[in-house]
């Protein structure tokens, strides 16, 4: 699971439509799908049922608290994190998810 698919998740658990929460979250909507699809794989089964509009289905209901969560904990822990503008991990800045988690669209399409 990555962090881009909890973020997609809880953007189109409020949009409920998958257009609305790609432009939100600064990606195509097929990324958005795609990450979705991703994440409905991991857990075995739909997070949304898809027609005739989007809605949350019952797993989907069961785990948005806990990935709202997540979320959170990852948000918290970032903005803890040491102030020093060249730090870097992994080859990426730290900040990162948490500009995605708040919804900056400067992510370009090369990170996907």
């Amino acid at each position: 699971m990555e962090i881009k698919q909890i973020i997609y998740f809880l953007a189109l658990c409020e949009d409920l439509h998958f257009t609305r929460a790609a432009k939100r979250c600064g990606v195509a909507q097929p990324s958005l799908t795609n990450a979705i699809r991703a994440l409905e794989e991991e857990f075995g089964a739909p997070l949304f049922h898809r027609k005739p509009k989007p809605h949350l289905s019952e797993l989907g209901m069961a785990v948005k608290p806990h990935l709202t969560r997540a979320l959170a904990d990852i948000e918290c822990a970032l903005s803890r994190r040491r102030r020093a503008p060249s730090h870097r991990v992994g080859g990426q800045q730290p900040q990162r998810a948490h500009r995605m988690a708040n919804g900056d669209s400067r992510e370009s399409a090369a990170n996907e």
